[in-house]
């Protein structure tokens, strides 16, 4: 049974699916500090000073300044402004995605096989590539 899982683990498709995940879990840190330290800022800026990730709707109705002080406290509440970066964080991942398969998929294109026939000059019918005489009208091909 060792055997058996050890030659399971040792299968290419395995170990690259593990390293795609412990790299995707890495990169999915950088693109969320990207879009906590980098995008939200500026948005936050010309939306007016807004701190997306402090916006929440309190259910509670007692008023608390931060969306860490409702939790603490143990205040239900709804937080939009969290969901949003997590949000517009996918969307960043969806589309670093997409042109890496896109990319992927470029590479991948083989090219034709090179054609097995070819037309007769004389009748234009489909004959091998490395006929000498045409099998329809029997003309001699160069």
């Amino acid at each position: 049974m060792f055997k058996e899982f050890k030659a399971f683990i040792m299968r290419g498709n395995v170990l690259d699916l593990a390293i795609a995940v412990i790299i995707g879990g890495a990169f999915g840190k950088i693109v969320t500090s990207f879009v906590n330290d980098i995008i939200m800022p500026p948005i936050g800026l010309l939306l007016g000073k807004v701190d997306f990730s402090n916006l929440f709707l309190n259910l509670s109705g007692t008023p608390y300044a931060s969306v860490a002080e409702a939790k603490k406290a143990g205040v239900p509440t709804i937080n939009y402004g969290i969901f949003l970066n997590t949000l517009i964080d996918f969307l960043i991942v969806a589309f670093v995605i997409f042109f890496v398969v896109r990319f992927a998929n470029k590479l991948q294109l083989t090219k034709p096989a090179p054609a097995a026939t070819k037309e007769c000059p004389y009748c234009l019918s489909v004959i091998p590539i490395k006929a000498t005489r045409c099998s329809h009208c029997t003309s001699e091909l160069k």
